[in-house]
């Protein structure tokens, strides 16, 4: 047995030494693969992300043009090294794409929804609004994100296919964003950096935005704070040189169920309380007497006290109100450039708590022929400061403030609300003014057309209305030889027109008579007027003599434009009015209002008036912008003569006669 034990013992050696078979090892642990990187965290700045989530076909069935609803995801995270502030963001939407709603987020410019998207649409965050850092917040996602769930309906881009926006885009202003990049067929993305020519210090944060400029501003001040309403003040300024406001209406949307309890300085158009009464604020209030509130609408339209509220103690007695509405450029007045009024408003659940302070939104502000304004969303601003009502030599701060800017837009689709005639003493026809030039109503179309251009008409013709002027248009025209369309063209529509009358061209210089008419029903006190014209005759323009005129620098020119108001006893521009000869009861007079301008051509020796140097480029009434002629008056018009002028007479002479009959 002893020769067996070193046999035994080099099987075990080499048993041991032997390694086991591949089926003897155990299964390898593989590493698992690296998880894809998301594009939001290679970016460094403000990352935004559209992605559609789903769509299916809506009724009704129209093969030519199928709605479809969708559902898309805005993202914006905010990865950089700064608080943004007011986030803004463009949706390049584009297939006629009706938004229907948006959490957490509102349309910039006001517009409610659901709103017309399709030619793309800016969004901001409500009532979060700000993106804190990850460095602010420990990484807290839920303080960097916003999320906006958007629902809506677009047209003609079917399933499979997928509605994407052509662009996504931070707005704020000192951003760029770089075209967006398509992660797949569903989601469009980019990272936005801020600009390097833009020195921003990121070590030392702001906690409000500077207040921005606008045409017309609005700020929003809340001065008295408790835990179930609060006092504000609204101030409107406005800040064009050539715009201004006429008994202006201002609205705006309550977003959380607040309601007006008093007002000073304005008043609502409605005051009702009852969608109080039968809503969730008389749950809440209930010992409040509803009958004193003054409105629970939604969206209030807020207008102007008349002058004779100024110093009443309930309605009135705050400074820069009660003007009816009027809010002028600095330039005629700066003390009437800013209205002002106070507004107690009552809170709902769950903001019973002072610090609790939320704006309306959706403003918006218009007049009676003024130009239109576009506002954005209320911007929290540094508190405003007030002079001490104990009268001590310091500022009293309010407890909040919001700043809403206003522009004036100038949309193609926009309708003018004037209009401007041309005249020459070389020509004894009057251009009028356009066919349909303030817009025709369905209704006129049928009995005129409104595709024809307008006819010549007589200087008498200029001081009838326009339904008034058939007689003497007809035989203007046949005396002209023109051939006359059928039907006739419709009337300009205009509550104002301007003529513009070339009254003389001689060597050292050359004369205009302006003259305004009013064809409507409201009266303008503090009426201006703007004429921007070519540089060689704005050089030579020496004085007005029935207006106060003077050269203006307006949109970035230096003496481009002549700004005219009336002289004292000449500033109010009255209202069309009924004839007072009872003989012509039937025509009605418009109020007007004329002077002659003077100029002169010592410093534009080579300028020739007859041509387009001596007509006006842009004419602006009371900030609204005229609509020009097309042509121009011809010297080849023929001036008159004695033969003509007493032929003029005579068929004037009987087209008067079959006016008055």
């Amino acid at each position: 047995m002893g020769f067996l034990l070193p046999i035994l013992f080099g099987v075990l050696l080499l048993l041991t030494v032997t390694p086991p078979s591949m089926s003897q090892l155990p299964p390898t642990i593989m590493a698992p693969a690296p998880a894809p990187i998301s594009p939001s965290d290679l970016c460094n700045g403000i990352f935004l992300s559209y992605e559609f989530i789903l769509g299916r076909k809506i009724p009704p069935n129209d093969t030519t043009d199928q709605p479809y609803r969708f559902e898309s995801v805005l993202t914006v995270l905010n990865n950089g090294r700064e608080e943004l502030k007011e986030w803004r963001v463009f949706v390049g939407f584009q297939h006629n794409e009706i938004l229907i709603s948006a959490t957490d987020a509102l349309i910039v410019n006001g517009t409610e929804l659901p709103a017309l998207v399709g030619n793309g649409t800016i969004l901001g965050g409500y009532p979060v609004s700000d993106l804190k850092t990850a460095i602010q917040t420990a990484g807290d996602l839920k303080q960097m994100t916003a999320e906006i769930e958007l629902v809506g309906t677009q047209f003609m881009v079917a399933p499979p296919a997928v509605p994407l926006p052509s662009n996504i885009s931070l707005v704020n202003d000192g951003w760029l964003c770089p075209e967006p990049t398509l992660q797949s067929k569903r989601e469009l993305t980019t990272c936005c950096k801020r600009d390097a020519n833009i020195t921003v210090n990121t070590t030392i944060t702001t906690k409000f935005l500077p207040r921005q400029p606008g045409d017309l501003t609005i700020m929003y001040d809340v001065i008295r704070a408790y835990d179930q309403n609060y006092l504000t003040e609204v101030t409107m300024e406005n800040h064009n040189p050539l715009g201004r406001l006429d008994h202006w209406e201002l609205s705006f949307d309550w977003m959380r169920d607040e309601f007006i309890q008093k007002m000073q300085g304005a008043y609502p158009t409605v005051v009702d309380a009852t969608k109080c009464i039968f809503g969730p604020q008389s749950l809440i209030y209930t010992g409040l007497d509803f009958a004193d509130v003054l409105t629970c609408e939604r969206r209030p339209i807020i207008i102007d006290l008349p002058p004779t509220k100024k110093d009443d103690t309930t309605l009135g007695n705050i400074p820069s109100c009660c003007r009816n509405g009027t809010i002028l450029p600095r330039i005629m007045d700066p003390s009437k450039s800013v209205s002002v009024f106070t507004m107690q408003v009552a809170k709902m659940p769950p903001d019973f708590n002072r610090s609790a302070l939320f704006p309306p939104q959706n403003w918006r502000i218009k007049g009676t022929l003024n130009p239109d304004y576009s506002c954005g969303p209320p911007v929290r601003v540094s508190p405003t400061f007030y002079p001490d009502p104990s009268g001590m030599p310091t500022n009293k701060s309010s407890f909040a403030s919001w700043q809403i800017v206003c522009n004036i837009t100038q949309a193609k689709t926009e309708i003018p609300k004037c209009c401007v005639s041309f005249s020459a003493f070389f020509n004894d026809s009057i251009i009028p003014c356009n066919t349909c030039a303030c817009g025709c109503v369905s209704e006129t179309r049928r009995t005129c057309s409104a595709e024809s251009p307008p006819l010549l008409i007589p200087p008498e013709a200029l001081l009838l209305p326009f339904e008034n002027r058939t007689a003497l248009t007809l035989a203007w025209n046949a005396l002209k030889h023109k051939t006359l369309p059928n039907p006739m063209p419709c009337g300009d529509n205009c509550g104002v027109s301007i003529n513009w009358h070339m009254a003389s061209d001689y060597r050292g210089g050359w004369t205009v008579r302006i003259t305004i008419f009013n064809w409507g029903e409201i009266d303008f006190p503090n009426w201006f007027l703007a004429v921007q014209m070519k540089k060689p005759a704005l050089l030579g323009f020496e004085k007005a003599y029935s207006f106060n005129a003077s050269l203006l620098s307006v949109d970035g020119g230096v003496n481009n434009t002549i700004f005219m108001e009336g002289l004292p006893g000449l500033d109010y521009l009255v209202a069309e009015a009924d004839e007072k000869d009872p003989k012509k009861k039937n025509v009605r007079i418009p109020g007007k209002q004329q002077s002659v301008i003077q100029f002169s051509k010592k410093l534009t020796p080579g300028i020739n008036v007859v041509e387009r140097d001596g007509f006006p480029a842009k004419v602006i009434f009371n900030g609204e912008e005229c609509l020009l002629p097309d042509l121009l008056p011809m010297a080849s018009g023929g001036r008159r003569n004695g033969a003509i002028t007493v032929l003029s007479f005579i068929v004037f002479y009987v087209a008067a006669f079959m006016i008055l009959l």
